[in-house]
């Protein structure tokens, strides 16, 4: 089974300048968007943050509490976390241990579902700014290797 083109896009989208420690977006999108800053394990990021773009579906869900259920299974064929399983490329993950936008355990969770090659810097004393400027060298060096092979 051939892995979908989203997926085999990651290197190159962290590479792309990506300041976000999510790597939903970048696991699952293509170049053209390297921004994004969520789509990883909605159901917990939900429940551990008020910040950023989870907040939207924790206060959705407060109004409509017998929907969560629905509403996180749906969201599920968005999450990151589940694309992670099917990716095969290398794939270079940076998580902040103090992000409050996008929470550490949801980027682990991508991490760990991973199903090829990643490696993960994690900044210990950041927030979602995370390795900033200096991610960058790095996130290059992996694109390099990915494609020299």
């Amino acid at each position: 089974m051939s892995t979908p083109i989203g997926l085999r896009c990651s290197v190159a989208v962290r590479a792309a300048g990506s300041r976000s420690r999510s790597p939903g977006c970048a696991t699952i999108s293509p170049p053209r968007s390297p921004t994004c800053r969520f789509l990883c394990h909605f159901r917990r990021a939900s429940q551990i943050t008020d910040n950023g773009p989870y907040a939207e579906i924790a206060r959705w869900l407060k109004g409509h509490r017998f929907e969560a259920e629905t509403a996180i299974g749906t969201l599920s064929y968005f999450d990151a976390v589940n694309f992670a399983a099917r990716a095969t490329c290398p794939a270079w993950f940076s998580v902040a241990l103090m992000d409050n936008v996008c929470p550490p355990s949801t980027v682990f969770a991508a991490y760990h579902r991973y199903a090829g090659p990643a490696d993960i810097e994690v900044f210990t004393y950041n927030g979602h700014e995370g390795g900033a400027e200096y991610d960058l060298p790095r996130k290059l060096n992996a694109l390099a290797g990915t494609l020299r092979g």
